[in-house]
Order: C-alpha cells, then structure tokens, then sequence
C-alpha cells in the first residue's frame, strides 16, 4: 500500500488535466504551447479524452460530456494519428462515443474545405 502511495504520477500535465476533467486547466496547457498531439501511457491527449470522457459517463450514468475532445480538436490534435495501431477516432466508435465520432467527423470535414479554399486562394 505504501509503495503505490509514492508512485510517481505518470501522466503529463496535458495529460493529467484530461484525466481529471479539468478544462480550463487543459485550455491554458494548451494556449501555452503544449503539443495537442502529445502522446503519454501509449496514448494520445485525445485517445485519453475519448477514454475518460466514455468511462466517465459509464461510471457517473450521466449523459457523455465531450468538452476535452472539443477542446483538443480546436487546439489541432490529430484525430488519425495512430498509437499502436489504432486512432483516437477508432478508439471513439469502439466506445460508443458518439459525439465524438461526430466532432471528429465534423471537424475533418471543415479542415479539409479550409484546405481546399486555401489551395484555391493560391491558385488566382
């Protein structure tokens, strides 16, 4: 018992605003420069939010909350970025998060015509 007691946290400060659901914490993490991207414990910022978001409302039984994932899609965390195999958004249909799934889908969608209005205002 001891012994886990001063076991030292693993998660990064990003990470650990996620785990705790500290939002605003996450946001000034964030605007400070952290990397949205990072990757701790064998996961992305947003594999972690997707992870504790689901395991959350699964514990509490109160409707799914997807501030993080909001936040760190703003912030540009990748959705696709892959640990292991898998991505923050395998990782969102496998948990029945929907409103992830649906931020990131939403949010892939704007990117990419942000893109293709850039590459069009290039061209003239």
């Amino acid at each position: 018992m001891v012994d886990a007691l001063n076991r030292k946290n693993p998660w990064t400060p990003a990470h650990q605003a996620v785990e705790l659901s500290e939002h605003a914490t996450l946001t000034r993490i964030l605007d400070e420069g952290a990397d949205a991207d990072e990757v701790c414990c064998q996961m992305t910022l947003l594999m972690h939010a997707i992870d504790t978001e689901a395991d959350v409302a699964n514990q509490s039984g109160e409707p799914i909350d997807s501030a993080a994932t909001a936040i760190l899609l703003a912030y540009g965390a990748d959705p696709h970025l892959a640990v292991n195999g898998e991505t923050a958004y395998d990782w969102a249909r496998k948990l029945r998060h929907e409103m992830a799934v649906r931020l990131i889908d939403r949010f892939s969608t704007r990117q990419a015509k942000l893109k293709a209005r850039f590459r069009r205002a290039r061209r003239r």
